[in-house]
């Protein structure tokens, strides 16, 4: 009989953020499926797991994901990962791959899972506290309020969504935005929504920030914005 698999949200970057569901499923399975970029490459997923979750005896698996421009290499990489999960499966092993924030926002679990689902697999996702949600909640604010529309997307897109976005929403979550910030920052100047921006940068990890968008910071893969036109 073939075995289970679980994409698990690990949350933010807290290992106290991380649910009980969460927990549970992980101290259960077999394997843990780890994903990363490229082979020997250290797991942020990983660590926050470590200190909440006894993982005594079990396999931690890496996955590769590539984050290379070739299209078609990063699709081969994917179906590469489900082949090698579904090999896990058909031991009868139970298998939990963990992604940060939540498994259904921006998750690598489901580059994975679509391949794998297609296939008849026994399947099950844990959700888990996204980024955003985490962010707004340490920095005190909401997200949306009454009749009030939001927006989640990606800076990875261009800055062009972002300008078209501020135009109909009246908040607005701006994901993977490091490598955009010069960019995304003299939108605000413009629209004079500078004052009304809080950015979140590696939240739940060592050098969290939490504060107005800086000209001067550097900025990784993990920041994420939220504009509230109506102010904060």
């Amino acid at each position: 009989m073939a075995g289970k698999l679980y994409g698990v949200g690990i949350g933010p970057g807290d290992p106290k953020l991380l649910t009980l569901k969460a927990k549970e499923v992980l101290e259960s399975a077999d394997i843990i499926a780890v994903p990363v970029k490229a082979p020997g490459e250290e797991s942020t997923a990983l660590s926050i797991v470590q200190p909440a979750v006894d993982l005594t005896g079990k396999e931690i698996m890496p996955v590769v994901f590539t984050m290379e421009h070739s299209i078609s290499r990063r699709e081969a990489c994917r179906k590469q990962a489900a082949g090698q999960l579904m090999e896990k499966l058909d031991l009868g092993k139970n298998v939990a791959m963990i992604v940060l924030g939540d498994i259904s926002v921006y998750s690598t679990f489901h580059l994975a899972f679509k391949y794998i689902r297609e296939k008849g697999y026994t399947t099950e996702n844990i959700p888990g506290i996204s980024a955003f949600s985490g962010g707004a909640a340490l920095a005190q604010i909401s997200l949306v309020e009454g009749n009030q529309n939001m927006m989640v997307l990606s800076s990875l897109k261009g800055t062009e969504s972002l300008e078209t976005a501020l135009k109909v929403c009246d908040n607005l979550v701006v994901m993977k935005a490091g490598s955009s910030m010069a960019q995304i920052k003299e939108i605000l100047k413009e629209q004079g929504l500078e004052d009304k921006t809080i950015v979140l940068s590696n939240i739940g990890m060592a050098d969290e920030y939490i504060g107005p968008p800086e000209g001067d910071r550097e900025y990784g893969y993990f920041t994420t914005l939220i504009i509230k036109k109506g102010g904060l």
